[in-house]
């Protein structure tokens, strides 16, 4: 009887050792790549905590999940490289508002909302707005995959952080597609995880605040 209990002991034990690594893999993919439905209301799940700042007006339609943090903080002091491989940091952009998306080949949300931001840069060209794309794919063909997608997405730049150590150093942690804005001092006003349209009535209102900015 020992025996048999020990045995049903064992296996129950299994059971939830095997039950407690599938809820931690189903969180991790969670994390980093949120099935978010354009829209929804669900602030916690983009990350969208403590108090938020009057650019939180901005946060409807499209833009329901953005969170715009009431403390300030600058962008992470952390370099990336340009599409020639040369060395580039958000220092670089200071004095523009710089709309950051990171994405990657692998991320179709991260694909779908491209041709958004393309419109977005497009019709702000020439004034202090900075669409700015950050891939985040480590493998040579992605990369090269990644650059021929940009090619006709104009005028979208292309730049590369292949250590994909970026999307950890926001607010919205791991999430990915991830959208952040910064003001002219280089810091973070607002954040954005998932899919969204950047062309949208309200994502151009929300850009026009923070141009309107001294």
């Amino acid at each position: 009887m020992a025996l048999g209990s020990d045995i049903k002991g064992s296996v129950k034990t299994a059971l939830a050792i095997g039950a407690a690594v599938l809820v931690a893999l189903i969180a991790g993919g969670v994390l980093l790549y949120p099935h978010i439905a354009p829209g929804s209301k669900d602030k916690a799940a983009a990350g969208a905590t403590g108090a938020q700042s009057e650019l939180s007006v901005y946060a409807k339609g499209p833009l329901t999940r953005l969170s715009a943090p009431v403390d300030l903080v600058p962008a992470p002091d952390y370099g990336f490289v340009d599409r020639e491989g040369e060395a580039a940091s958000f220092a670089d952009f200071k004095g523009k508002v710089v709309v950051v998306n990171l994405w990657a080949m692998w991320c179709a949300p991260c694909r779908t909302e491209m041709p958004t931001l393309a419109t977005l840069a497009s019709a702000y060209e020439g004034t202090d707005l900075l669409v700015l794309p950050i891939n985040v794919d480590s493998g040579d063909d992605a990369i090269a995959d990644a650059k021929s997608f940009l090619d006709v997405h104009e005028p979208l730049p292309f730049y590369s952080d292949k250590s994909f150590r970026l999307p950890f150093l926001f607010p919205e942690s791991g999430k990915m597609p991830q959208t952040i804005l910064l003001d002219r001092q280089g810091r973070i006003r607002a954040t954005f995880a998932g899919e969204a349209d950047w062309a949208s009535a309200e994502a151009r209102a929300l850009v026009d605040a923070l141009l309107a900015e001294s």
